[in-house]
């Protein structure tokens, strides 16, 4: 595993570009790419989740390259980039629009609400009826095909985000998860292995070892992420994933960059 694709900074909820790069580097990776969360949703309540949370890298990113050009300069390493979008699929017009002004290294998709709610939110989740968080998973699933089928994404990150979440943990079928797998072989788009919180609550790398065999069934490829936001956890993330592919005999592919 020679390359993190997926880490963040500053410029979203992460820690500082420099303090990343040295951990990418200390760790032995050849390159780190830093993909701070993005929206450019047109709806009024993404607008103000944005603005609550200082995801702003729609407006940023300009000076976040100034400050990546600085970065490769002091370190060792190849230094990405990219971004990582939340996706909507009626979102896709002004997806694609921000993605070709903004001329990044790569960009990665990711699914993160459901119901209008981000999917860690577990007491909204758990007041809901089995029947609903079923329903809702499923939802998941449509949009995580029409991400693939969209041909916006060089990377899909953490396609199944929501088992984080208790309440919607295990709710998934293999019928979902061939369908994406099927959608995901015929597209350009790459699903990620992501260390995610495997090394903290929830356990488990995404996609969970269930979603993996359907997707090796399939022949789809994979690449990795650690999808640190501390530097503390690059290192211990890159040991686990690395252990957990040789472990299941899986190579990940890297981006033509």
């Amino acid at each position: 595993m020679r390359f993190d694709y997926h880490t963040h900074s500053t410029y979203s909820d992460g820690s500082f570009l420099w303090s990343m790069a040295r951990a990418a580097e200390e760790a032995g990776f050849e390159g780190i790419g830093f993909a701070d969360h993005c929206n450019v949703s047109p709806d009024s309540k993404q607008e103000g989740r944005k603005k609550a949370m200082g995801f702003n890298l729609d407006t940023t990113y300009d000076r976040r390259r100034e400050g990546i050009d600085l970065v490769r300069d002091r370190f060792d390493i190849r230094v990405f980039d990219a971004v990582e979008m939340d996706y909507e699929p009626e979102d896709e017009a002004a997806i694609r629009e921000f993605l070709d002004s903004a001329g990044f290294d790569y960009a990665i998709g990711s699914v993160h609400y459901l119901d209008d709610v981000n999917v860690h939110i577990q007491p909204y989740f758990e007041r809901k009826p089995e029947a609903e968080r079923r329903e809702l998973v499923a939802q998941y699933f449509d949009k995580l095909v029409a991400l693939a089928e969209s041909e916006l994404f060089d990377v899909a990150a953490h396609p199944d985000l929501f088992e984080r979440t208790p309440a919607l943990r295990g709710l998934a079928t293999r019928e979902q998860y061939e369908r994406a797998a099927e959608a995901f072989a015929d597209s350009r788009t790459v699903p990620e292995v992501n260390a995610g919180r495997a090394l903290r609550e929830y356990g488990e790398f995404h996609p969970n070892p269930t979603f993996l065999d359907v997707l090796a069934e399939y022949g789809v490829e994979l690449t990795a992420g650690t999808d640190s936001h501390d530097p503390a956890d690059v290192g211990p993330r890159k040991t686990a994933l690395e252990e957990t592919l040789a472990e299941r005999g899986l190579e990940v592919v890297e981006l033509d960059l």
